[in-house]
């Protein structure tokens, strides 16, 4: 059993590191370009943009707060949140638990940079004919990987169950 938790433990961990140190990396080498060029604005394509954008709420600029005291709170309550994913993760006995893995390696490289730089870098400028979506960063993109899956799984054991 002890051998059993350990392997577990292991690939948890591992799980949630590469999350981390994707998210990382990727936030530095744009920071990187910032420092040499004092601004990021690259286009990789006419969809795909680079271009910094400090967020100070959560996803996706969501709930952004100039107060310092509103910051905070939202900072604890992410605090909290993380918790919450470990317990699930700890409880759960299925797949869900790698889903829950991923939403935790990304909200842990979000919650890195709020506690580091008081605001998370996002730097993913998706636009169509001038539309633009929200700018986003890789820890975004695990954790919206992570629920997408979340709710998928759940709509298919909800399926199943009511087939039988």
């Amino acid at each position: 059993m002890n051998k059993l938790f350990l392997k577990k433990a292991t690939i948890y961990f591992g799980i949630i590191l590469f999350i981390f140190l994707a998210d990382r990396i990727s936030k530095l080498y744009i920071l990187s370009i910032l420092e040499d060029l004092g601004n990021v604005n690259i286009n990789i394509n006419s969809y795909i943009n680079l271009i910094l954008v400090w967020n100070s709420g959560i996803g996706f600029g969501l709930l952004s707060f100039d107060q310092l005291e509103m910051y905070n709170l939202m900072t604890i309550l992410i605090i909290f949140i993380n918790l919450l994913i470990v317990y699930l993760i700890i409880k759960s006995k299925d797949k869900s638990a790698y889903f829950f893995l991923i939403i935790l390696g990304g909200s842990l490289g979000n919650l890195f940079d709020r506690i580091y730089y008081s605001a998370v870098p996002d730097f993913i400028d998706i636009s169509y004919k001038g539309y633009h979506w929200f700018v986003f960063n890789v820890a975004d993109i695990f954790i919206s990987l992570g629920i997408i899956c979340l709710i998928l799984a759940e709509l298919l054991n909800y399926k199943k169950k009511n087939e039988i």
